[in-house]
């Protein structure tokens, strides 16, 4: 196979890729709290084949001697736009979208006997019976609990009425009573573009190790005397879809080009082949 044949087949399936993460934008675009992903493209491996050695080719020649050759493109790293999207008033008691920003509700989640913190801007809560119908336990849809001040929160039931306040405060009511039963743990994360995805709609920090970083650089606590929260709403996906349709197309027109590439390369070997 020729190198140009060789160059169009390696970008296209990173075009693919790239096809393949701008589906996943548009699929989610309705997605409460959900975060577009982007990518770039960056070249691969240069080659530099050098020319005949002659004084003359250096004379107003501003680039680098010698004829350099490409091996096709990649996606480069894949970020996370993490920009706020619209507010969307829902009425519902226990819908929260975050103020900020950078600012995140903790979810618990345990896989394979494995506790870990993950991170989400979708604020849709529910409350899951825990104790044997004794209590209940502010949970995601999914049932993992959002984590609190001091861990779950677990309030008891018999309240007639509750409220999410700006604070983060969760208020409940009894009778004439009104006392504070928890407190969301909203965090601030100071560098957004090391979380990674881990599905569900949610964000994981990185092997931190590996990057000679501690959580505190990374994860901060907000003042608990400001307004972090909008209770009775829920922030909706920042996916701008003409934006993604725009990408989708410029893409598709560059996975036709390289495919032609290849095409006319097949024909050209065959009339070589040809040739008596």
């Amino acid at each position: 196979m020729s190198t140009p044949m060789i160059q169009a087949a390696v970008t296209m399936n990173q075009l693919q890729n790239k096809m393949d993460l701008i589906g996943n934008n548009m699929a989610n675009s309705q997605t409460t709290g959900y975060k577009g992903r982007q990518a770039d493209f960056s070249s691969l491996l240069f080659q530099s084949i050098n020319n005949m050695d002659d004084p003359t080719n250096a004379q107003g020649r501003l680039t680098p001697e010698g004829v350099r050759q490409g091996s096709g493109a990649m996606l480069g790293s894949t970020n996370i736009d993490l920009t706020s999207g619209s507010i969307k008033e829902t009425e519902r008691v226990l819908d929260t979208a975050l103020l900020a920003d950078n600012h995140f509700f903790q979810i618990q989640v345990t896989e394979n006997d494995i506790q870990e913190t993950r991170y989400t801007r979708d604020g849709s809560f529910y409350l899951s019976p825990v104790n044997d119908n004794q209590d209940v336990m502010l949970t995601k849809g999914d049932g993992n609990p959002v984590i609190g001040v001091d861990g779950p929160i677990v309030i008891a039931k018999g309240f007639d009425s509750i409220e999410i306040r700006g604070n983060g405060e969760i208020a409940v009511s009894r009778g004439a009573q009104t006392e504070v039963a928890g407190e969301l743990a909203v965090v601030e994360v100071m560098r957004p573009r090391l979380l990674e995805a881990s599905g569900e709609n949610t964000l994981r920090l990185p092997d931190l190790a590996e990057l000679g970083l501690n959580p505190g650089e990374i994860i901060g606590d907000v003042a608990p005397d400001v307004d972090v929260v909008r209770s009775g709403a829920l922030e909706n996906s920042n996916v701008d879809i003409s934006k993604q349709m725009t990408d989708l197309i410029s893409i598709q027109r560059a996975y036709q080009l390289n495919a032609q590439t290849i095409s006319t390369g097949d024909q050209m070997k065959g009339l070589i082949n040809q040739l008596r």
